[in-house]
């Protein structure tokens, strides 16, 4: 019993262990936390040694976490989640009204769905409703008073003022391989609909070059642009989390893309405390963990 009473699941290291998996490594981990590399490494080491057991597998080219570590990431979003509700909820005030939120079809991920769960648990009397759109569409209902607020993706150019950024993102040219870009003539373009601002980029700015780009795929989904990657139907822009290890990044014939940027963004006249405080929580979760878990 004494030995069990000596063993310690620390918040911090809990915390630490999360973010390796949400960002693929220590490295990353620790500009996500603003620490160094060697603070989180301890942190997992005092944790492994107070488990007696080894969390992270450390053999180059393998897996990121042993079974132990597997098994203890589930636990630790469950502590976590309960650690930040219990603090919330000792800070919370009383919150009543409406919120209407746009949401982009990326964002309605574990992470934001956790955030929005909790909010409700805390706040029984506020109510938000959800649409889920595009981020042109978003945008437009914000002007048009429709929302409250959206998380959107913006290119970083078209960041305002009153912004609040979550996290940032890259946008690359990507095709398949086997597939052989025409050295005279139109490039195949795999888009997505009208209603995407990747697509009004690549028709518009994008071919200031010269570079003809013929749409020869168009899909509203992120998973049917992957597939037709995959399949060497022609090139497409996607962001980091959507890139593939068949995928090869087109850095020739096409220029830069610009910088993606996920921001909450708030109609012009949206003044509503809870809409403050829900803000507030998901900066802080962001900020807290360098990103949000996005779906693929």
């Amino acid at each position: 019993m004494a030995e069990f009473n000596s063993r310690r699941l620390e918040i911090d290291a809990l915390r630490a262990l999360w973010a390796i998996r949400h960002h693929g490594g220590i490295t990353r981990a620790a500009e996500a936390l603003g620490l160094s590399q060697s603070a989180v490494s301890h942190k997992i080491k005092r944790l492994e040694t107070s488990l007696d057991c080894d969390l992270l597998s450390r053999r180059s080219g393998g897996p990121v976490f042993t079974s132990a570590g597997e098994d203890l990431l589930d636990y630790a979003g469950r502590i976590l989640g309960l650690h930040d509700e219990a603090l919330l909820s000792l800070s919370k005030t009383q919150l009543a009204g409406r919120i209407a939120l746009g949401l982009t079809e990326d964002t309605t991920c574990t992470d934001l769905a956790r955030i929005l769960g909790r909010f409700r648990r805390l706040h029984p009397h506020v109510s938000v409703r959800i649409k889920v759109r595009m981020s042109l569409v978003l945008r437009a209902m914000l002007e048009r008073g429709e929302l409250d607020a959206a998380i959107v993706q913006v290119f970083s150019h078209e960041v305002r003022p009153t912004d609040v950024v979550l996290f940032r993102e890259n946008l690359h040219w990507v095709k398949h391989p086997d597939l052989c870009l025409p050295q005279n003539g139109p490039i195949p373009f795999l888009s997505f609909d009208d209603e995407c601002f990747y697509r009004k980029w690549a028709l518009d700015v994008g071919q200031d070059g010269g570079t003809i780009l013929e749409t020869v795929f168009e899909c509203a989904r992120a998973a049917g642009i992957v597939a037709a990657v995959k399949s060497a139907l022609g090139v497409a822009l996607l962001s980091e989390r959507h890139l593939r290890a068949e995928m090869q990044i087109v850095t020739d014939r096409l220029p830069a893309p610009p910088a993606l940027v996920y921001v909450v963004r708030r109609a012009r006249k949206a003044r509503i405390p809870a809409l403050d405080t829900l803000i507030a929580e998901i900066e802080h979760e962001t900020s807290r963990y360098g990103g949000l878990i996005l779906t693929g």
